[in-house]
């Protein structure tokens, strides 16, 4: 029987709810084990506190180990803490809450996301998320107080080289997120949340073409052959096919390259919005159609049905067979422009397995140049 995959929380939830616990213990003069933290999609979800403390001028500091249940995530047990002071003011309007970053949260320092350049890398969910757990907490109509609230990760730092942060122009240390305040496995928010960034700073930086890749060997390699391109127009993609071509269309490039090996490349071809979804006996199946189709060779069909991976089929066909390979590349472009939509150039690239280009949609031109 298939094991149900365990739901976690996100970075966001985790300092609301540091946030929550070190305020009671301020208002109340004892720590909760535990906090009921609003998640954005308006249910609740009761967070365990892992250490609380009070410090001088009546201030307090709770941290939270953050748990992503079973999603991959390079803050899976990461301690997020919050350093809560209050203090009276005149009266106003409520409480006023300010919201900060300290030890181990990043500082963007590029335009093009959520958070404006200086500001502390904490986005609009989460500082809703904390907003509301310290309105939780104080009596609403209560005005005459000023909370502040200094949000930590004590290895932010280290963690944060394990992202894309420093693409993105997020320095010294991790991102504050969350769009629902859950994280659901394999709903891969965080991964389509970082390629949508990606792009929105590529865009505000005045670039008007991007390489997408799928994975870091890729973008590497992207790298090595246009060296002059900015770093900032090269963006992974991951499996999320259609919709990063979908989002590069709403941020109005001219042109994005595919740069990809032949396994991705062989389920782009065929139309695959998420490429990890495609069953692999049906992608080679196609691929045997097209080398019988291109070639002739009916035996060479019949090994190239049999290969064990894609990238065993490549080995067989990329030499004697590049009509094939190129059939392949145009098929990527022929797809990306369907899931466009607008009037984008597209253009595609093949790796071989050593890094050197096996095929290309603009015959070396256009990037070479650049």
């Amino acid at each position: 029987m298939k094991r149900k995959l365990r739901t976690g929380f996100t970075t966001g939830t985790a300092a609301a709810a540091a946030t929550k616990g070190a305020l009671r213990l301020i208002v109340e003069g004892k720590a909760p084990d535990t906090v009921n933290i609003r998640l954005l999609t308006g249910d609740y979800i009761r967070i365990t506190l892992h250490r609380c403390r009070p410090m001088v001028q009546g201030g307090a500091e709770c941290s939270v180990i953050k748990d992503a249940g079973d999603d991959p995530d390079v803050t899976h047990k990461a301690e997020i803490g919050a350093r809560v002071q209050w203090e009276k003011k005149s009266a106003g309007q409520g409480p006023k809450i300010l919201i900060r970053g300290g030890e181990g949260v990043g500082r963007v320092t590029k335009p093009g996301l959520e958070v404006p350049p200086g500001q502390p890398a904490i986005n609009p969910g989460p500082r809703r998320m904390i907003t509301e757990a310290v309105h939780d907490v104080l009596d609403r109509d209560e005005s005459d107080v000023i909370v502040r609230t200094e949000i930590f990760v004590p290895r932010g730092r280290e963690l944060a080289e394990k992202t894309l942060n420093g693409r993105l122009g997020i320095l010294g240390g991790i991102s504050i997120l969350g769009t629902t305040g859950i994280v659901r496995p394999l709903s891969h928010d965080a991964f389509t949340a970082t390629i949508k960034s990606a792009l929105s700073v590529a865009r505000a930086a005045g670039l008007t073409q991007v390489v997408l890749t799928t994975g870091r060997r890729s973008e590497r390699y992207a790298q090595d052959h246009w060296p002059r391109i900015a770093p900032e127009a090269f963006v992974q993609i991951g499996d999320f096919f259609k919709m990063s071509l979908e989002s590069a269309a709403q941020n109005n490039f001219k042109q994005v390259t595919l740069a990809v090996f032949f396994g991705k490349a062989l389920k782009m071809a065929q139309g695959v919005a998420h490429t990890h979804a495609a069953k692999s006996s049906l992608t080679m199946e196609k691929l045997a159609r097209w080398v019988l189709e291109i070639t002739g060779d009916k035996d060479l069909s019949d090994v190239v049905l049999a290969a064990n991976t894609a990238r065993h089929a490549f080995d067989l066909i990329h030499r004697d067979c590049p009509d094939v390979v190129a059939h392949v590349g145009r098929q990527i472009v022929e797809s990306a422009n369907r899931f466009a939509g607008v009037n984008l150039t597209i253009r595609s690239v093949i790796f071989d397995y050593q890094g050197s280009i096996s095929f290309d949609s603009a015959n070396f031109s256009t990037l070479n140049s650049a």
